[in-house]
């Protein structure tokens, strides 16, 4: 399971205002400790809102700080196909991950044409201008619009991850299964392509929501999923990651659980 560490995002007021005043040890601090932890890709969201102009700004300081503090690649991560460009220009590392484009044509294109030339992993939020679909067969109709105009423009079938979209149970109890289904769809229709879910917001709303989210990693681990954006500084989380890497196959003689086992870092 690749984890994506999601403490670097503006909308957390502490880490808002860490990037307006350029507080580079707290950014590179949230940096170091979500890959200690064991993160692969440090997810970085700099909208402030305040304009298109700050944001670039601060992405690209964001950019600078965090790799002055680790070696891990990066996940850029906005609304605004122009502030993913500018910052993707800034980018000097070497793999790297957009943070996201979905089905409308104003997103897909510039988005699409910076992963073909940086050959960067780019997150697709299955869902077009219509807003987020109920169905499975419209997230699926929604993938298939991603894909051909990728494929079009150059992406990779495995360049491309696919979000299924993770809707708040609180809200409409069937999304669990909703997003589920349409994991297995989508993992069928481009097996090359890898799905990834914004894993918290399956919780949003309820108490104990760290029971929640353990428990529907596990499941989507079981149908197919292959990256997940959460806060690898929680034990308890990292620890069901390494779990369901060995019960889904992706830890041959159980090796990685085992490793995790004797270094004393898995929590029941």
């Amino acid at each position: 399971m690749l984890v994506i560490g999601e403490k670097i995002n503006a909308t957390s007021k502490r880490v808002a205002e860490a990037i307006v005043n350029k507080d580079a040890a707290f950014i590179g601090g949230l940096a170091r400790q979500q890959v200690d932890a064991g993160a692969d890709y440090i997810d970085v969201n700099t909208s402030t809102g305040q304009g298109l102009d700050q944001e670039i700004a601060d992405l690209k300081w964001a950019i600078d700080v965090v790799h002055q503090a680790v070696h891990a690649p990066l996940c850029l991560d906005s609304s605004d196909p122009q502030a993913l460009a500018a910052a993707a220009a800034h980018y000097s590392g070497g793999e790297l991950m957009i943070n996201s484009v979905n089905a409308e044509p104003e997103r897909l294109e510039p988005i699409g044409r910076v992963a073909a030339e940086r050959e960067a992993g780019v997150i697709a939020l299955v869902m077009g201008e219509g807003g987020i679909p109920r169905t499975v067969d419209e997230r699926v109709a929604a993938a298939d619009l991603i894909m051909d105009h990728l494929k079009r423009l150059g992406v990779k079938q495995e360049q491309v991850y696919f979000d299924p979209l993770v809707l708040p149970i609180s809200v409409d109890t069937d999304q669990g299964l909703v997003t589920l289904q349409t994991i297995e769809h989508i993992k069928s229709r481009y097996p090359s392509a890898k799905t990834v879910v914004g894993l918290s917001n399956v919780s949003y709303g309820l108490p104990q929501r760290g029971i929640i989210n353990r428990s529907f990693l596990l499941m989507a681990a079981a149908v197919g999923l292959d990256a997940a954006i959460l806060d690898p500084t929680d034990a308890r989380m990292m620890s069901m990651v390494k779990v369901s890497d060995m019960l889904t196959g992706k830890d041959p003689a159980c090796k990685g659980f085992i490793k995790a086992h004797r270094k004393g870092i898995l929590v029941e």
